[in-house]
């Protein structure tokens, strides 16, 4: 105690006001968060509960201070293709329902009336939804049948597809019917060169016109328009047209392939050699 008799409160003011007066200003960090005591907690005793006076901890809520990342996610459970539900609207294929044998046989014939081109099997049976093994059998079975009748038409293979045709033994009348007298046929040198470009397709025009011996220029030209030839790429040498024949050739024909053709051997003249060493 100071010998003036000044109490211990006027002491510690002036104290205070000495030890900040002179002193600059210094600003001590702050913490939004305060630290953890690593001090432990003594309980307070039931009286200082009761009067007020226990001490008030505040106790940091760690939780807030973990950063999100930090907290592992719960995996998710990879779906199985087997989990998966398929689509409600996604509807099951229809099944195949098989024909009879007289109902099939039945539905090619009415079908086969119709075509204007030779039909292909896949074509056929996606029409009549049957597997293509099974229609091309059913084809065969109906050609061979017409055959063992005796029938006026028959069923061939035809540019790819199958098609009826009229009996070779019958075209007279055939002709007679549809021609009615008028005569549209080609000429004998447009059949001439047509019979070159089926035997020594591809050709040019050049080679033709060395075979037959005059120019083919004009007699091309109605071939090609009236759709029995066609081009076919150039040739790698001269750089010249190549010309070949069409399915509508084929169908016309009623051939399968140009390797259905007759053999040229017995129609070639006695100077084919001299021909065709005079044509290069």
């Amino acid at each position: 105690m100071p010998p003036d008799g000044d109490d211990a409160g006027d002491v510690f003011d002036q104290a205070a006001d000495d030890d900040v007066s002179d002193d600059a200003e210094v600003d001590i960090p702050f913490s939004e968060e305060p630290p953890l005591d690593d001090a432990p907690v003594e309980d307070a005793s039931v009286d200082e509960v009761a009067a007020g006076e226990a001490p008030v901890v505040d106790v940091p809520v760690v939780a807030a201070a973990i950063p999100a990342q930090a907290v592992p996610r719960k995996r998710r459970k990879r779906e199985t293709p087997a989990e998966v539900a398929p689509p409600e609207d996604e509807e099951p294929a229809a099944e195949v329902v098989p024909m009879e044998d007289p109902e099939l046989r039945a539905a090619l014939e009415a079908i086969l009336l119709v075509v204007d081109e030779p039909a292909a099997e896949l074509q056929l049976a996606q029409i009549v939804e049957q597997p293509v093994e099974r229609v091309g059998a059913m084809l065969e079975d109906i050609s061979a049948r017409y055959t063992a009748a005796g029938q006026g038409f028959d069923l061939r293979r035809a540019a790819g597809g199958w098609r009826l045709y009229t009996r070779p033994e019958y075209a007279a009348y055939v002709e007679r019917f549809v021609l009615d007298g008028q005569s549209v046929r080609l000429t004998q040198a447009a059949l001439e060169t047509l019979a070159v470009v089926a035997y020594r397709q591809p050709v040019t025009r050049s080679r033709i016109s060395a075979i037959r011996g005059v120019n083919c220029d004009g007699v091309m030209r109605t071939l090609a328009t009236r759709g029995l030839i066609e081009e076919c790429g150039t040739e790698p040498e001269t750089g010249a047209h190549l010309y070949r024949t069409t399915t509508l050739f084929l169908e016309k024909l009623g051939l399968n392939s140009v390797d259905q053709l007759p053999p040229l051997a017995p129609f070639l003249p006695d100077d084919v050699e001299e021909v065709l060493d005079a044509s290069g």
